[in-house]
C-alpha cells in the first residue's frame, strides 16, 4: 500500500460487513439477464470479475421488483420469484467466493420506462409527459407515453413491493439491497415537484414528497431485519434532466438527507456527474459533503472518479466510501492496479460491447470462477 492511497486501501466497517477496502463498484446497466429476467451465467462471470479484481463491495445494475409495470428496459434482471432468486444465488456465491459482498439495486423507473411487455404504458406520481425519448437499445425508443397516475393503494402496493423484493434478495444470499431514488425514476419522480402534482399526503410540501421514499425504506428494513444492509442511491440530474438540481439549495439538501437517515437507511450513495464539483453554484460544499453533514450516516461518493488520487481527495472531504462505474469497465482490476502502482487502462468505447450488454472480454472465464 502507497501512503498516498492509505485511506482508499484500508477497510472499512458498514454496519454488519467488513470491507477489505474503501473501493465500491457502482450499478450499471447491463442487460445480460434471459428475456424473463433471470439472472444468467455471463452475469455470474461478470460480477466475479470485480470481486476478483479485488473491489470490496459490488452494486449490481438496476433490477425489477415487481411484476407489474416495475420492468423498465429489455433484458433487464428480476428478483420477483424464485427462478430470479436463484439465477441470483449463483452470482452472489460466485462473488462471495472471490471475497466481495454484494448489493441488489431495487428500481422502479415509473414515467421513465424505456418499455414493459407489449403495452406502452407507465406509471407515476401524477399523469405527465417525460421531456426526450427512449433510447432504442432499451426498447422501441421514440416518445415516452404521458403516465398513469398512482392511486393511494397502488402506492402502498408498491411499498410493499419493494419490502418483498428486498426479503427475495435476502434469500438469494446478498449481503443488502440498494433502493434506487434518484436519476429521474419512481422515487425520484415523487421527489420533484414538476413531475408530482398531487394534494394528498404524498404531494405538495418536500416532507410529503418525501413520504413515499421514507415508507418504501421503512418497510424493507422491516422485512429484512436489522441484519442486511439498506441504501440509497440518489442524484440531482435526471436521465431526461442532467441539469436538474434541487431548487432551494442546501435547504431541500437538509431535509432530504436527513429524512433518508430517518427513515432507517445504512448508507447514502450520492452520485453527481463530478463528484468534487460544488453541489449549487460555484462554489461552496459538494453533494457528498452535505450527504454526510445532514445524513450523518456513511456516504458513497459517485461523479468521475477516475484515478486514485480523485478518490482521496473525495474520501478526504467527508466520503467513506467511493463508487466507480466507467474506469471500472476499463479496469476490472482497478483496487489491484492501484494498490500495485500499475498504470490503469483509459476510458474508452472500446470497452463496451455493440449495446448496454456485457462483452466477451469483460467476463472471467469457467474454469476461473
Amino acid at each position: 500500500m502507497t501512503s498516498r492511497n492509505q485511506t482508499l486501501l484500508s477497510s472499512y466497517q458498514l454496519g454488519q460487513l467488513t470491507l477489505k477496502n474503501r473501493i465500491v463498484l457502482a450499478a450499471m446497466t447491463r442487460a445480460s439477464a434471459d428475456p424473463d429476467g433471470r439472472p444468467t451465467e455471463r452475469m455470474v462471470r461478470y460480477y466475479a470479475s470485480f470481486a476478483a479484481g479485488d473491489f470490496a463491495m459490488l452494486i449490481t445494475e438496476s433490477t425489477y421488483m415487481d411484476n407489474k409495470l416495475s420492468k423498465g428496459s429489455l433484458d433487464m434482471p428480476g428478483i420477483t420469484n424464485e427462478s430470479h432468486i436463484q439465477g441470483w444465488k449463483r452470482v452472489i456465491d460466485a462473488v462471495h467466493a472471490k471475497g466481495a459482498k454484494m448489493i441488489i439495486q431495487l428500481a422502479h423507473a415509473g414515467a421513465l420506462s424505456q418499455w414493459y411487455k407489449d403495452e406502452d404504458v407507465t406509471v407515476a406520481p401524477s399523469s405527465y409527459k417525460p421531456e426526450g425519448e427512449r433510447i432504442p437499445a432499451y426498447g422501441p425508443g421514440g416518445e415516452f407515453p404521458v403516465s398513469t397516475a398512482l392511486k393511494v393503494e397502488e402506492i402502498k402496493e408498491l411499498v410493499q413491493n419493494f419490502a418483498r423484493a428486498a426479503a427475495n434478495a435476502k434469500k438469494a444470499g446478498a449481503d443488502g439491497i440498494e433502493l434506487h431514488v434518484g436519476k429521474g425514476f419512481l422515487h425520484d419522480q415523487f421527489l420533484t415537484e414538476y413531475t408530482n402534482n398531487r394534494e394528498d399526503e404524498y404531494g405538495g410540501s418536500l416532507e410529503n414528497r418525501l413520504r413515499f421514499i421514507v415508507e418504501t425504506v421503512q418497510a424493507i428494513r422491516a422485512s429484512t431485519g436489522d441484519n442486511f444492509i439498506v441504501g440509497v442511491e440518489i442524484s440531482q440530474y435526471k436521465m431526461n434532466n442532467f441539469g436538474f438540481k434541487w431548487p432551494n439549495g442546501e435547504a431541500d439538501a437538509k431535509i432530504i438527507f436527513e429524512s433518508i437517515a430517518h427513515s432507517g437507511a445504512d448508507y447514502i450513495h450520492v452520485t453527481d456527474y463530478v463528484a468534487k464539483a460544488p453541489a449549487f453554484g460555484e462554489s461552496g460544499p459538494t453533494l457528498a459533503a452535505l450527504a454526510k453533514k445532514y445524513g450523518k450516516i456513511p456516504v458513497i461518493v459517485n461523479g468521475s472518479i477516475m484515478e486514485p488520487e480523485d478518490a482521496e481527495q473525495v474520501l478526504n472531504e467527508g466520503g467513506d466510501l467511493i463508487s466507480i462505474a466507467r474506469m471500472a469497465l476499463a479496469n476490472h482490476d482497478w483496487p489491484i492496479k492501484v494498490r500495485e502502482g500499475l498504470p490503469l487502462n483509459p476510458f474508452t468505447g472500446n470497452v463496451l460491447a455493440d449495446g448496454p450488454t456485457i462483452k466477451d472480454s469483460e467476463m472471467l472465464s469457467v474454469d476461473e470462477i
